[in-house]
């Protein structure tokens, strides 16, 4: 059994942050001795798939849904794997996002040394669109892929 600090540093969360996740039923079967929570582990792997769901962007009313859902059992398996696509779609969404953002910027990063090297950018317009190197070629598709 944990404390609130204990479990505060163990996540870095704020104290505050678990007591509204428990003011908000996030943890229905949270234990308390004397008032005072004591996190099992059973709160602490909740605390990791909580997280996950709020870095995937998934709102505190929806985490509550899905927290309503394990209470269910057996029967809202449906339900929370669905749930967990839409997450993973998302994310992969976010990432496919995020790769070409980056591959833009190597680009442009690559884009400016040459230009300074030469003094210019005559060189590179005549490489363009589909006479670069090839791993310049291949960010520079990524990075105007759609």
């Amino acid at each position: 059994m944990y404390t609130i600090g204990q479990v505060a540093k163990m996540f870095d969360l704020p104290i505050s942050t678990l007591r509204f996740y428990d003011k908000e039923g996030l943890f229905p079967n949270l234990n308390r001795v004397s008032g005072i929570r004591k996190f099992s582990d059973a709160e602490l792997e909740t605390i990791q798939v909580i997280e996950c769901l709020k870095q995937s962007g998934l709102e505190i009313k929806d985490i509550k849904y899905f927290i309503e859902l394990c209470s269910q059992g057996s029967i809202s398996y449906p339900q929370r794997k669905a749930l967990f696509e839409d997450r993973k779609q998302a994310v992969e969404d976010e990432l496919k996002h995020i790769q070409r953002t980056l591959a833009m910027l190597q680009y442009k990063c690559w884009y400016y040394e040459q230009a300074i090297n030469a003094g210019n950018e005559d060189v590179i317009y005549a490489m363009l669109p589909d006479h670069l190197p090839e791993n310049i070629q291949k960010l520079y598709d990524l990075a105007h892929s759609k």
